[in-house]
């Protein structure tokens, strides 16, 4: 038996070999079709976390470092860095 309290949070019992079912809603909002999760372990819970893929390239070309072109890699650093001549 499930119980729904008002905070949304889920009274759930474990079977004998200690599985749960996560919230159908959840999983698939969540979840999707990676169909992975973390489990963080801590004293006296679990957090459950779902895992996503990272598009690392929708960053790309985001970054403007305040000058042109690179010459000269010594003048880079030193404008990247602060460092005055």
């Amino acid at each position: 038996m499930v119980k729904i309290m008002e905070t949304g949070v889920e009274v759930k019992k474990i079977d004998s070999q200690g599985r749960l079912i996560l919230p159908s809603d959840w999983r698939e909002s969540e979840v999707g079709d990676s169909r992975e999760l973390y489990i963080v372990k801590r004293k006296g819970y679990l957090k459950i976390i779902p895992k996503h893929k990272i598009d690392l390239t929708e960053n790309f070309d985001k970054i403007d470092l305040g000058i042109g072109a690179i010459g000269s890699w010594k003048e880079f650093e030193r404008k990247f860095f602060g460092e005055h001549p």
